[in-house]
């Protein structure tokens, strides 16, 4: 039965076919410890697989699915992966164009309801579902007895961090984190309702959420994807991003929970048609995966009738939970990623690791029962950023004495302009004010003198134009001179960025400034 865009299905049916698939994939020799691949846009029938997986004690590992063949061979060899669930013909073919460099990969099984060209070792999800019936009719209780071998302190599923230079690390996450993360996420929304009980007046029925960040994101894999399974949650699932489809569904579904990264909000809010369509249902808009402009803030919270802005501050590394602001509180603090909550630990230190006063600026370290255990097969990298116990986040911020978090700037991304420090997260904010900007990265370029100048990759909105002199005398009025963008690099199309949403400014660098 096809699966794909425009059916529902229910909670129990997801799991019926999560168990024939497990019977499947039992047979075909998937082992408690092994590593299965799950490589496509977001489908349900791809999500059963990975909770098939998981229930036989093997671990899921969801990559990007644009990457080209090349790509998949590290992590494929990096994790000795025996079995790839991809979604379609394309996939198959990068695969198939892989396998020479990936010996360990044996089966290819696909969800395409077209069917595909017989190839050795591939076959579609239905005829391993199938053969899952079949294998369940002939060893009764098999399943109850694998799920009861499970362990919470065994790895649950492997993600790969979206770094933008070096190989990328495979964050590795047990059952008892991504299990403490969803209980830290329901603790925050009891917390803020209980603080907040006027922004819950007139909301009826449960909440519902669209899934609207790919399969490969820790954003949709755990709070929005396992959120509502745990929950019973109402779940709308986008096959890929489109802002006129999002406004569809929120109409038609009544979704009142949107999660993505800022970017995404901003494709809401802008989109020709945004009028048209009745997003009232929605309580909040928001997510997270990089800064929110404060102007962002300000539009979510009077652009909509009831939804209310939100941020959260998480990564792979956390299973997406930390920090988190929302409603009253973000449009108050809209430079503010929120305040942690009782699971979470938060503390700003220097560079010797020493916690500094309140106020003061230094690296954000995190501990709490939500982290990952490491990444696969890298112990420096894990010695590195995990010491005793605590996350090193490489991002630089401070705590006000309301215990609110503000992120300054990713460590790596700090501009040390001749003896002065700037954050280009602040420049990037103080730009989004002006009204034709559409969007905006910040980052530094070699200076002879000054060591490093500030520069700005700009999108203008559409129809309108920005005089770099002009926006300059603009920024002016709300930063220091030192701060304020000597080179200037207006964009025509949007900024490029990496599967997770992220700006790359590494990439913008090589692109308009390849000299430097």
């Amino acid at each position: 039965k096809d699966l794909g865009i425009g059916q529902t299905l229910s909670w129990g049916a997801l799991a019926s076919l999560a168990r024939d698939l497990a019977g499947g994939l039992a047979q075909a020799g998937l082992r408690r410890g092994q590593h299965l691949v799950v490589i496509g846009e977001n489908r349900p029938r791809l999500y059963a697989a990975m909770l098939a997986a998981q229930s036989l004690g093997a671990i899921p590992v969801p990559l990007y699915q644009d990457a080209v063949a090349a790509e998949f061979v590290f992590p494929i060899n990096n994790a000795e992966i025996a079995f790839a669930i991809v979604e379609d013909q394309e996939q198959v073919d990068k695969m198939l164009e892989a396998r020479p460099q990936v010996p360990s990969l044996r089966h290819i099984c696909f969800d395409d309801p077209r069917g595909l060209r017989n190839y050795e070792g591939v076959m579609s999800l239905e005829a391993l579902a199938a053969e899952g019936r079949t294998f369940d009719a002939a060893h009764p209780g098999w399943y109850d007895a694998e799920v009861a071998k499970g362990a919470t302190n065994d790895i649950s599923v492997m993600l790969y961090t979206s770094g933008t230079t070096g190989r990328p690390k495979g964050a590795v996450s047990t059952h008892r984190a991504i299990v403490q993360a969803l209980m830290g996420f329901g603790c925050k929304t009891s917390i803020d309702s209980l603080r907040r009980p006027d922004e819950a007046a007139g909301r009826t029925g449960p909440p519902v959420f669209i899934l609207i960040v790919p399969l490969f994101h820790v954003t949709g894999n755990v709070p929005v994807f396992l959120g509502s399974l745990a929950s019973g949650l109402k779940l709308v699932i986008m096959h890929k991003w489109d802002p006129g489809k999002a406004l569809e569904l929120i109409e038609r579904e009544k979704v009142t929970n949107f999660i993505g990264v800022p970017t995404q909000s901003w494709d809401l809010l802008e989109h020709p048609d945004f009028e048209k369509y009745d997003t009232s249902t929605l309580t909040s808009v928001g997510g997270g995966g990089a800064p929110a402009p404060p102007q962002l803030v300000s539009r979510v919270g009077s652009s909509f009738k009831a939804a209310k802005p939100g941020i959260g501050y998480g990564m792979t590394e956390t299973n997406a939970y930390g920090p988190g602001n929302g409603g009253t509180d973000y449009e108050t603090h809209p430079t503010s990623t929120g305040r942690a909550t009782p699971i979470l630990q938060l503390e700003i230190r220097d560079a010797e690791g020493r916690a500094v006063a309140t106020g003061e600026r230094g690296e954000i370290w995190m501990k709490g029962p939500n982290l990952i255990r490491g990444y696969w097969n890298k112990p420096e990298a894990t010695a590195e950023t995990i010491v005793d116990g605590w996350l090193r986040t490489g991002d630089l911020g401070r705590l006000d004495d309301e215990g609110f978090l503000y992120i300054e700037d990713r460590a790596k991304d700090m501009i040390l302009r001749g003896g002065e420090n700037v954050y280009s997260a602040e420049v990037e904010a103080a730009i989004y004010e002006h009204p034709a900007v559409y969007e905006a990265a910040v980052f530094g370029l070699p200076h002879e003198r000054l060591g490093e100048e500030v520069a700005a990759a700009i999108v203008p909105r559409e129809g309108q134009t920005i005089d770099p002199d002009e926006l300059r005398s603009f920024l002016a009025d709300h930063i220091a001179p030192f701060k304020i963008p000597t080179q200037v690099f207006l964009h025509e199309q949007a900024l490029p960025r990496n599967p997770a949403g992220k700006i790359l400014k590494r990439q913008l660098r090589d692109e308009l400034a390849p000299d430097t």
